[in-house]
């Protein structure tokens, strides 16, 4: 159907995790050497899963979120917002009356012609 392709790809939870890591240690002032010392892994690879190129393990991910002082949760969440503003850009928004319907034709409920939001 035209304007139902996607313009760009759905985001990585490694990506936005990354991001979320990321921006706390940034706002706390702190460096990558810091926060990989204090939750006993590799600075390259503290750099790695702030970028989105590594995808961490459960526990990896708990003694990052141990080391920056933050809860998993709130970095969940936060991830979650992300994700929801993301789908909200994305949703297809239904115009009646538009295209093929006829009045006085049965269209079976929520179909309708799509329009993507792109922002």
């Amino acid at each position: 159907m035209a304007g139902t392709h996607e313009l760009r790809p759905k985001p990585l939870l490694r990506v936005l995790l990354g991001d979320v890591l990321r921006g706390v240690r940034r706002e706390q002032g702190r460096t990558l050497a810091d926060v990989a010392r204090t939750a006993r892994i590799s600075m390259p690879y503290l750099s790695e899963l702030e970028r989105g190129r590594k995808e961490a393990s459960s526990e990896v991910l708990a003694a990052v979120c141990e080391a920056l002082r933050v809860e998993l949760a709130d970095v969940l969440v936060e991830v979650g917002r992300t994700l929801a503003a993301d789908r909200v850009r994305r949703t297809a928004v239904v115009r009646p009356g538009v295209g093929a319907f006829r009045p006085g034709t049965a269209r079976p409920a929520g179909t309708g012609d799509v329009l993507c939001l792109a922002a």
